[in-house]
């Protein structure tokens, strides 16, 4: 297992995150998964022993008995691992238990302690916006915690540009500890943050972690022009609409792909869309959940998979997003002076993409 160094902090994370949103199955993220406590402890001991160092869990994952669950299966080695949780979605029906307040932060990151039977979350992200509460306001509550010592690092999630920018400005205006990373949706299926968001990782230095790395399996393998998905799968079914499809001939094409590349390493199509994305911009680590332990042992093997320039190339190419406006004039006209954080999304585009 590599680690890599998240962002411009000192923590070195695997390039391999368990994810836990299939731990628990309660209301509606039973369309997730139903994973009880000893598959959760199977799911850790096989990443463990992969060479896994951080879990990753939310406080709205299955209101928060996913944060139980792996509150149990890791005692007796919290020493041994990293934690990252989040805050912001509503926790009950009172007019304080959502959004990114002081209060609602403090609440939330004291009941997260509560829940996950832990004195300090190494990694605590924002979850999502909140365009009501100023940023001073979440900010320094952030930072409060860290000075508290009961946060270690800070992130984002489901930023826009724009708002991500505002927040590590003030961040630094104020004194604040700032983002170390960012936690963004981010597949072959769908590579709208690299109009934004990965840009800005690399010119701020922000890590990068990618949620939903297969697109809810969509580029497992298991959806294809000519078949019809496995049972069970909830992807293009109704019952899960993250994320969204909306090209579905383009993610056919994708698809078809990633499994020819993956048939030629005599690997499974999602090792593939996983060591894709590690070789991505700024991207430090690939969360992955799975609903079996056989999926699970399969995803561990994307961290070890090489793809070649040409392998590379070819995917680049089938799922490439079209270039919107400021970017195609900047193509057209800048291209003579890009710099790093440019050539992230424009680099695939010189020369004819050659």
């Amino acid at each position: 297992m590599e680690y890599r160094q998240l962002g411009r902090s000192g923590l070195r994370i695997s390039t391999l995150t368990l994810g836990t949103m299939t731990f628990g199955g309660r209301g509606d993220f039973q369309a997730v998964g139903t994973t009880d406590v000893d598959g959760a402890r199977r799911q850790v001991d096989t990443c463990l022993d992969a060479g896994v160092n951080l879990i990753d869990t939310a406080d709205v994952y299955s209101g928060g008995l996913a944060e139980e669950i792996t509150g149990e299966v890791i005692k007796g080695r919290r020493d041994s691992l990293l934690l990252s949780t989040k805050v912001r979605m509503p926790m009950g029906d009172g007019p304080n238990e959502a959004g990114l307040s002081r209060q609602h932060i403090i609440a939330g990151c004291e009941a997260s302690l509560r829940r996950l039977g832990t004195d300090h979350i190494d990694i605590y992200h924002v979850h999502e916006w909140d365009g009501q509460t100023r940023l001073e306001e979440t900010l320094s509550a952030l930072n409060a915690l860290v000075a508290a010592g009961k946060v270690r690092y800070l992130a984002a999630s489901n930023y826009a540009g724009w708002q991500l920018m505002k927040a590590l400005a003030i961040a630094d205006s104020h004194g604040f500890e700032r983002f170390a990373a960012q936690q963004i949706y981010y597949s072959l299926q769908a590579r709208d943050s690299e109009y934004e968001l990965i840009p800005l990782a690399v010119d701020q230095g922000l890590g990068i972690l990618v949620w939903s790395p297969l697109a809810g399996g969509l580029v497992s393998g298991k959806y294809r022009r000519d078949g019809s998905p496995q049972s069970g799968t909830r992807q293009l079914s109704g019952t899960w609409n993250e994320p969204p499809v909306r090209d579905q001939e383009k993610l056919y094409d994708t698809v078809e792909v990633i499994v020819d590349i993956a048939a030629g390493h005599g690997a499974s199509p999602a090792q593939v869309a996983l060591a894709w994305l590690l070789g991505r911009p700024a991207v430090t680590s690939v969360i992955i959940g799975a609903r079996t332990d056989d999926q699970l042992r399969d995803n561990l093997g994307g961290a070890s998979l090489e793809l070649s320039a040409d392998e590379r190339a070819a995917l680049d190419k089938v799922s490439a997003p079209e270039l919107l406006y400021p970017y195609w004039h900047q193509l057209d006209n800048a291209s003579d002076r890009l710099g790093a954080p440019d050539l992230a999304l424009l680099a695939q585009h010189l020369n004819g993409g050659e």
